[in-house]
């Protein structure tokens, strides 16, 4: 895989890439952001002047806006010793069909200079085989090729599976739901060549092994901060290829919550780094 790099590394081997998230219309709790500001509004870190940071953009809808999750990713980096600037681009229930066709996420692509762009489907596409093959495959691959003529990375946000599967397609539970997500995610990014975020396989390895785990809200899609914070230890294990174990920041989760959390994401990245493209 060809990284384009635009930064310099920071701390040990720090990949640059860009990461979009996308989503396709589905049914969300409410009240969630409705107005530009809230849905478009940029989650900046402050950076040093005398710090190159990391730059990336998120696209994609509530998964990617439920519980800040730019912005904890960007606190988790700092405790980490990585700076990062982080904005997104999402608006509840949409897919990247409607961000590949959004003036406003395009020109978001286009006109900054960013190291990643991460892309979020919705959450059910992936698991649909023709959702995937007529709607997300083909919106990834223009958003993709925007991302690569920005100079900046593609990185894929493999998303976690419904509590209770999808049966109406015939994804009887969680399990089988969610290896049609990761098989969804997977033909894509090799067609791409895409670096992955396995993040639904992380939930999946931290409810095998303790399925007490709250990584859902009630409403079973959703997640709990305990939940964002195992994406986010996902993303930091993918870009900085650096295990996030004995990271400080904790989310204002308990000690054992996030020595456990940050096991699992280190073990589902680094495990085979291959099997999600990073290099």
């Amino acid at each position: 895989m060809s990284i384009r790099i635009k930064s310099p590394a920071i701390g040990l081997s720090l990949v640059i890439l860009s990461i979009v998230a996308c989503g396709t219309p589905q049914p969300v709790p409410t009240p969630f952001p409705a107005t530009r500001e809230d849905v478009y509004a940029p989650t900046v870190m402050a950076t040093p002047a005398t710090t190159a940071a990391v730059r990336v953009l998120f696209i994609g809808n509530s998964l990617t806006f439920f519980n800040d999750l730019p912005g904890m990713f960007a606190e988790l980096a700092r405790s980490g010793g990585h700076e990062l600037e982080v904005e997104k681009s999402a608006h509840g229930g949409w897919t990247c069909s409607d961000h590949a066709e959004s003036a406003m996420t395009l020109d978001m692509i286009e006109q900054q200079d960013w190291d990643f762009v991460v892309l979020q489907e919705q959450s059910t596409n992936p698991a649909i085989a023709d959702q995937r093959s007529e709607r997300m495959y083909p919106a990834i691959r223009l958003l993709d090729e925007k991302v690569g003529e920005n100079g900046a990375i593609t990185v894929l946000f493999m998303t976690w599976a419904s509590r209770d599967g999808l049966p109406s397609y015939g994804h009887m539970d969680y399990v089988a739901m969610q290896e049609e997500v990761q098989a969804g995610y997977m033909e894509i990014a090799n067609e791409l060549d895409a670096m992955v975020a396995p993040v639904g396989m992380a939930w999946q390895i931290a409810m095998t092994q303790d399925s007490q785990r709250s990584l859902w809200q009630t409403e079973g899609l959703h997640p709990t901060r305990e939940g964002t914070y195992l994406a986010v230890l996902v993303f930091y294990t993918v870009l900085f290829q650096q295990s996030p174990e004995g990271l400080p920041y904790r989310a204002g989760l308990s000690e054992e919550t996030a020595q456990f959390m940050q096991a699992v994401a280190a073990e589902t990245v680094l495990a085979d780094p291959e099997r999600w493209n990073v290099p």
